[in-house]
């Protein structure tokens, strides 16, 4: 089998989902019983992995899956078992309209396992500028990451965040812990195309879908989170980061803080004009400021976390990750490794 289904079924294999990825293997060879999704996926202008092609696929049949108004088709998902070709054939067949609408919208994941990370980068940074940061996510979506100071973290064996919160993240770690500095934030802000109200109905089952179906616990998670998003709403700005973000960064914060940009999964959406403007905007600010990443690398081979200070451009390798967060390779600050430190 060929094509973006039964790639990234092999990819998502790899990464522990055989559930979701038999869905997507069952897409592939069903894809036929669907032409307007398999013109869609045929005729996809960009870049079919880049642009998660078969995981908005998989989103699209997890709602289907999540509203039960397709007994065989949820049967499949509770059971997590049976004939995947029959009932995904005959699904899409049924719903093609639907899934190639949904397809054509970005996914929204909005993991907040991923959060773990940049905790752990806040921290480091801490030992770098000793200061309390203002955070400005690049696409936010429903800005959940944006309250990680609600979220409570086992980081190697180092505890932070808020004792007792319901949404506890603590990855496999492998290496040294991290720094155990505390973190201060003091404001957060955010912007996104299509930014997602945790408070809406639709953006929840949107964000739900998106979850991996054979993963409760970051459905579980996810709930928790969003509640924890209702009561404290992230500020979230609908607009293009290429003209939001260099307007922000031109507005000096109050004295003695560090504002720290973020971005987790983002840039592999973002044009290299895009990307051109938002090291320009950083490189340009005349106060504190540090960038934080959460992203493939280049090869899309591995999930690189680094940290890159100003005005000297210095960007550190901290860790490689699982793309969700579920386990983190901590590498420190890599300081005296020439192969994790660049100068930019």
């Amino acid at each position: 089998m060929s094509g973006p289904l039964a790639y990234q079924a092999r990819v998502v294999r790899d990464l522990g989902s055989t559930f979701v990825a038999a869905i997507l293997e069952a897409g592939e060879r069903q894809l036929h019983r669907a032409p307007q999704t398999a013109r869609l996926i045929a005729k996809w202008p960009g870049d079919a992995a880049a642009d998660a092609l078969a995981m908005r696929f998989n989103g699209a049949l997890h709602a289907l899956a999540r509203r039960g108004d397709r007994p065989a088709l949820s049967r499949l998902y509770a059971r997590q078992d049976g004939d995947f070709d029959a009932v995904i054939g005959d699904t899409i067949a049924d719903a093609d309209g639907f899934v190639a609408e949904w397809m054509r919208e970005p996914p929204q994941t909005n993991e907040v396992g991923r959060t773990a990370a940049i905790m752990a980068a806040l921290m480091t940074l801490r030992t770098h500028v000793d200061l309390p940061v203002e955070l400005i996510e690049l696409g936010a979506s429903a800005g959940l990451n944006l309250n990680l100071a609600e979220y409570a973290f086992d980081l190697g064996g180092v505890r932070v965040g808020r004792e007792g919160s319901p949404v506890r993240i603590a990855p496999e770690w492998r290496g040294g812990p991290p720094p155990a500095r505390a973190v201060e934030i003091v404001a957060t802000q955010g912007v996104d195309l299509r930014p997602l109200a945790a408070a809406d109905s639709q953006a929840q089952e949107r964000l739900m879908a998106y979850v991996w179906a054979d993963q409760p616990d970051r459905a579980e998670r996810l709930a928790h989170a969003l509640t924890i998003a209702r009561d404290r709403p992230p500020v979230i700005a609908c607009d293009d980061i290429a003209r939001w973000l260099p307007e922000v960064l031109a507005q000096p914060p109050a004295p003695g803080i560090c504002r720290v940009v973020v971005h987790a999964m983002v840039l592999q959406y973002c044009s290299a004009a895009t990307h051109a403007t938002v090291a320009a905007a950083l490189g340009a600010a005349s106060y504190p400021v540090a960038r934080i990443g959460f992203e493939w690398t280049e090869a899309r081979d591995a999930v690189h976390l680094t940290l890159t200070t100003y005005p000297d451009g210095t960007r550190h390798h901290l860790a490689t990750c699982h793309a969700y967060g579920h386990w983190i390779d901590w590498h420190g600050d890599g300081a005296g490794s020439a192969a994790k430190v660049d100068r930019q």
